[in-house]
């Protein structure tokens, strides 16, 4: 008894210390933030404990809370909702039941999670695609890609390409009554990421090119060559997502080696011959003043890492290094950022590139935001800060396809 007491009271003290961790002032329903912020972190712990022991994985501890939040493909009055496969790759079908006079919209929805973590099937991502395709009578394709660590760079994305590709076939269509003129392509996150590469992807295929009508990211991580962002510094400890997490977990989706993953919370993980990518990313160059602040661009080391990645140098993992005549060629582009966002500046940098070779973009930012808002948007625990987002997006889908 007295054993179990003493690990109650541990695991308390640890609790309370996450709790009374500041969160920004503006940040709105704070208490709320606070303890979702509380438990993400005291996961966080859990999971290295565990690892550290020999018991679970640290991504194991993450995926297994995730997976609790996994939905049945329920069918309602509106929508009917169908897990399927095309071909060999898993994906949730949402099709709105009443008739349309013409042909649908439709949206290929990419899931976030670190490229670790996470389903199409997760109850917020599930209420997010039925309410989209009930409002907007658009077909919905959530793809349930290859996970990291067991597939690594580029199975998620090859896996999303794939999904896209086969989607975009005339007799599939077809089949589920889609306008070929009205599709975009959704993802939050890491869920972001895999979409603009995507697109990046299909435009230099001359069978896909222009296929696609929009591109809409959620709040995306859009580049790995420089993990000392002022966002990366001012958010280092969340609320929410913490710079170490994020970097433990992202960094499973090239290689388990920890000799990485240290490399890249040092900023030293870039190899020699790369410093022509910097150009792209130099926040000092492409941030807008207000989000600079009194930092000082420092650029990343490069050569301490004696391995070599070449998923580091590459745009498919990095959509932001993708050179201007690659950006100039992308559709209508929807972005939503917040505030209080480790990542922020990735999409910052990427917006202020795609306005200067001229492509038409939509910039919503929530000055009281922070990272994973549209992934709280049910119960237990609510944002009305998530719901926010969602109405936005819905909004602009609603305008723009």
């Amino acid at each position: 008894m007295g054993y179990k007491t003493l690990c109650f009271g541990f695991s308390c003290v640890l609790f309370a210390y996450s709790v009374y961790s500041p969160v920004p002032e503006n940040i709105e329903e704070p208490w709320k933030v606070i303890f979702m912020d509380a438990v993400i972190k005291m996961t966080s712990l859990v999971a290295t404990l565990f690892e550290n022991i020999g018991l679970m994985k640290y991504e194991e501890v993450f995926f297994t809370v995730a997976a609790l939040q996994f939905t049945e493909p329920v069918s309602d009055e509106n929508v009917t909702v169908v897990d399927t496969n095309f071909s060999d790759i898993p994906v949730r079908l949402y099709l709105p039941k009443r008739k349309s006079e013409r042909q649908r919209p439709a949206i290929v929805f990419i899931h976030g999670g670190a490229f670790v973590l996470g389903s199409c099937k997760m109850s917020a991502y599930d209420d997010l695609n039925r309410l989209t395709a009930n409002k907007l009578g658009a077909v919905i394709v959530g793809i349930d890609y290859r996970l990291a660590p067991q597939y690594q760079f580029p199975a998620a994305l090859e896996d999303c390409v794939f999904v896209t590709k086969f989607f975009l076939q005339d007799k599939v269509l077809a089949k589920y009554g889609v306008d070929p003129a009205r599709i975009c392509i959704t993802g939050d996150s890491s869920g972001g990421t895999l979409v603009a590469a995507v697109i990046q992807l299909l435009q230099n295929d001359p069978e896909f090119k222009d296929r696609i009508k929009a591109q809409a990211l959620i709040y995306p991580g859009l580049q790995v060559l420089d993990t000392s962002l002022p966002s990366h510094r001012e958010y280092e400890h969340g609320p929410i997502v913490s710079r170490e997490m994020i970097i433990k977990l992202a960094s499973l989706y090239v290689t388990e080696d920890k000799t990485l993953l240290q490399a890249l919370l040092r900023n030293e993980h870039m190899p020699p011959g790369s410093r022509d990518l910097f150009k792209f990313v130099n926040w000092s160059d492409f941030l807008p003043e207000k989000y600079k602040k009194n930092y000082v661009y420092r650029e990343p080391v490069l050569g301490k890492l004696n391995d070599a990645y070449p998923a580091l140098v590459d745009n498919r993992m990095s959509p932001l290094i993708a050179n201007d005549s690659q950006l100039q060629v992308l559709p209508l582009t929807y972005v939503v950022t917040c505030e209080h966002d480790l990542i922020r500046d990735d999409s910052l940098i990427y917006i202020t590139r795609l306005r200067n070779v001229g492509v038409q973009v939509t910039h919503d930012h929530l000055e009281e935001g922070i990272h994973g808002a549209l992934s709280f948007t049910g119960a237990p625990v609510f944002l009305h800060l998530g719901l926010r987002i969602r109405d936005k997006y819905i909004s602009w889908l609603e305008e723009n396809l």
